[in-house]
């Protein structure tokens, strides 16, 4: 893992658990209760640590289990509004809750930025390309939104970044998928919900927002598989290859099953709730 994808990693002890107050949830199969945003989770401790971490799936928290902030948290808390507290202070709580959920789109952004520039390097440069530049410009502007004002982070059109970030990341997984070499396997946006796909060639598919839960990929190939945005809550991944599988995060892979068979790229990790043991190098 390399130091920006170390920076991105959500820091609890910084924090002054913004993810359990700043989002709203609703019952549902990932959450026991319906919380307002704004509103502090009744299981929040006056220390800001949570009193049902070790018994959250049980309870019916399996979506608290899952969540990545990317180290907005910590951000906000330290950087953006210099240790105060919402609680110290409690005049700075919606602001300070308005800027976690901008901030956390920014890191998530540069948790994709960052893969897409090391995927950049990695490949054969080609005549004129202008991307590898056009990333390391994005992820300067990007970083330097990081370090804005509250009152600036509430002025930034997040949405519109996005769509010029992604821009840029699907051209990075274009180029990754082509060393495929293969016909190109198109299920952006697909729903393969239950689908069994128990040993599916699915190598350096665009699977981009694809809805995967619950689906059946046990021993599938996905290495070179772009897995943007796609929903893998439930998805069985045991003996799955996604080792070089790309733009996957690990709240996506927390949110599935697998075994100590699954290979999932370096910078992520096999979630505590999976069968114990080494994942394959």
């Amino acid at each position: 893992m390399n130091g920006h994808h170390l920076n991105l990693r959500a820091d609890c002890e910084r924090c002054f658990a913004l993810c359990c107050v700043a989002p709203a949830f609703s019952v549902s199969a990932d959450f026991a209760i319906d919380k307002a945003a704004g509103q502090a989770c009744p299981n929040l401790r006056s220390d800001f640590r949570c009193s049902i971490h070790d018994r959250l799936r049980p309870r019916g928290f399996s979506g608290c289990t899952v969540y990545d902030c990317f180290g907005a948290g910590q951000q906000v808390a330290q950087v953006t509004f210099g240790g105060r507290d919402w609680r110290q202070v409690p005049g700075l709580a919606g602001q300070m809750f308005g800027a976690f959920t901008v901030m956390r789109q920014l890191h998530e952004l540069l948790w994709y930025l960052n893969e897409a520039l090391t995927l950049a390097a990695a490949l054969a440069p080609q005549p004129g390309d202008s991307l590898p530049g056009e990333l390391s410009r994005t992820l300067e502007q990007t970083e330097r939104f990081t370090h804005y004002s509250p009152d600036a982070l509430a002025e930034l059109d997040v949405a519109a970044h996005r769509q010029q970030v992604n821009a840029l990341l699907l051209r990075a997984s274009e180029l990754v998928r082509a060393q495929a070499r293969r016909p190109e396997v198109e299920l952006r946006g697909a729903d393969l919900t239950g689908k069994d796909l128990r040993g599916a060639d699915l190598t350096g598919a665009n699977l981009r927002g694809a809805y995967l839960i619950g689906t059946d990929l046990t021993s599938a190939d996905l290495r070179m598989a772009d897995l943007t945005g796609a929903d893998l809550r439930g998805a069985d991944l045991s003996g799955a290859d996604l080792a070089d599988a790309i733009f996957l995060t690990q709240s996506q892979v927390d949110a599935a099953k697998g075994n100590p068979g699954t290979r999932l790229p370096p910078a992520l990790v096999s979630p505590a709730h999976w069968p114990r043991g080494s994942q394959i190098p």
